[in-house]
């Protein structure tokens, strides 16, 4: 029985096939925060905080993301189910707040998800220039032509369908698009090291409203730590293991977030890297002195594109999928394919939103970094709550993976989230914009409302014990409720 406690192989869904490594974790991890917001976003953090303004930010954020990894770690190696925080708010404080937790951490993957897209068509136009055919509308003050549109609609429909047709390939696709995304990476850095210039390094500081500034976008960063307890089912590693990779995960991307900002502060000058579009490609085309190499980080970007895309379509499909097994949302999203064993409800609905999200144009891509930051840190916050509830409620939960100062931890947690949560709102000094950002919110609430008051008036009257062995199975039910 030990072993089976210290062992991700447990029956609590025979459904789900546990094909996931400890490479394939990491990748999936790592690729997930590292996509493509460094390459586009870069020159702008230094723009607004400053280099040592950006690398303060990406600190407090980082800081925020390892505490927060922690909590996420112990609770994981503890209730190793798919659905992750939506698992863990239910366990601590019941249904309700389970739901709004495992929605807003749904919209938080969508929302980052949805502007893969964009980027994508972003990326390409970069290096062979999209002819503008087929004027759609305008969007935020940015015409939308179907051209443009369509390219980030087959990357969408290209994941859509990897994902569909199993785990294992979406797995595999990942570690190899992670591989090629860290070569460029490094390529960069040491470029940056070897032809740059400490004089580029400009401004050094600009105040604390850009600091404030950066560090609004800096959970979208690091949001796809995780996406590890969304696919706690599917992994075949020991509970113990599953936490050091949470861990692992977050510190490999803090250090690239660090050297990315250095490499492109030592690149090029402010006037090079505030110019363009795409500011780390035009910056690694003036290091090298060559157009080739800003094409070689486009290539690079659209590696992070896509393992960052396809990491977050697995995030969200899982607790989607976890909310439907639960009857929280329509029993449609809680079905796993037949053959496949993958939950084809929640990934059509993921991929759908991915598909139609280009013709926002590319004014969006912002809106969603900021949107969706905002759902992880009320993910953060809400596990924190429920680490420092189950601490106390359940102290006799098996906890293969125990934190030092889990108590210290859990509340520095709660406080820094809620700090960075006052300034989403009105009384912060960037809060988020009305309309776009906030309408995003808005409609994925309301979207949601929908979908929990359908599911309701379908399934009926749910019991306390059905719904504890729908979320937990017979292993991990608590002994209250399983003899009901």
């Amino acid at each position: 029985m030990s072993e089976i406690n210290n062992s991700i192989n447990s029956d609590t869904n025979k459904g789900l096939k546990r094909v996931l490594g400890r490479t394939d974790v990491l990748a999936l991890a790592f690729g997930t925060m590292v996509g493509w917001g460094w390459v586009i976003l870069s020159g702008l953090w230094i723009k607004e905080a400053g280099m040592a303004g950006a690398l303060l930010a990406f600190a407090i954020g980082a800081t925020l993301c390892i505490l927060a990894g922690l909590t996420y770690a112990e609770l994981t190696a503890a209730l190793p189910l798919a659905g992750g925080e939506m698992v863990y708010i239910y366990r601590a404080m019941g249904s309700g707040f389970a739901w709004i937790v495992g929605w807003a951490i749904s919209f938080a993957y969508i929302g980052v998800a949805a502007w893969e897209g964009i980027a994508l068509a972003t990326a390409i136009d970069y290096i062979l220039p999209i002819p503008k055919i087929g004027y759609l509308w305008d969007v935020g003050g940015y015409p939308v032509y179907a051209s443009w549109s369509l390219i980030g609609m087959a990357g969408a429909l290209v994941l859509l369908f990897l994902n569909y047709f199993g785990t294992r390939p979406a797995i595999i696709f990942q570690v190899m698009i992670t591989s090629a995304l860290f070569l460029v990476g490094l390529i960069f850095v040491f470029g940056g090291i070897s032809f740059g210039s400490p004089e580029y390094m400009t401004p050094i500081y600009t105040g604390a409203k850009g600091v404030i500034t950066v560090l609004l976008m800096v959970p979208s960063m690091f949001v796809g730590f995780d996406v590890i307890p969304q696919s706690a089912e599917e992994m075949n590693l020991p509970l113990k293991q599953i936490a050091k990779v949470f861990i692992v995960s977050i510190i490999m991307a803090t250090s690239w977030y660090f050297l990315i900002i250095l490499g492109i502060s030592l690149s090029a000058p402010p006037e090079v890297r505030n110019a363009g579009i795409v500011p780390a490609a035009d910056a690694m085309a003036y290091c090298f002195r060559s157009p080739f190499f800003g094409k070689i980080m486009i290539l690079g970007g659209i590696c992070g594109i896509m393992t960052s895309w396809n990491g977050f379509i697995v995030g969200a499909s899982r607790v989607i999928y976890a909310m439907g097994r639960a009857k929280m949302l329509p029993s449609f999203f809680g079905r796993l394919h037949l053959r496949y064993k993958t939950p084809t409800g929640a990934i059509l609905l993921v991929g759908t939103i991915c598909a139609v999200t280009p013709m926002l144009g590319k004014n969006a891509l912002i809106w969603f970094v900021n949107a969706s930051a905002f759902g992880s840190v009320i993910s953060y916050l809400m596990v924190a709550i429920a680490f420092l509830i189950l601490r106390k409620k359940e102290p006799e939960l098996e906890r293969p993976f125990r934190i030092k100062y889990g108590k210290q931890v859990g509340i520095i947690v709660a406080i820094i989230s809620v700090s960075i949560l006052l300034l989403y709102t009105p009384m912060g000094q960037v809060s988020l914009k009305w309309p776009h950002e906030w309408i995003l919110i808005i409609f994925w609430g309301l979207l949601g409302a929908l979908l929990a008051m359908w599911s309701r008036v379908f399934h009926g009257k749910i019991t306390l014990a059905e719904r504890e062995l729908l979320i937990f199975g017979e292993e991990y039910s608590r002994k209250e409720y399983s003899n009901e």
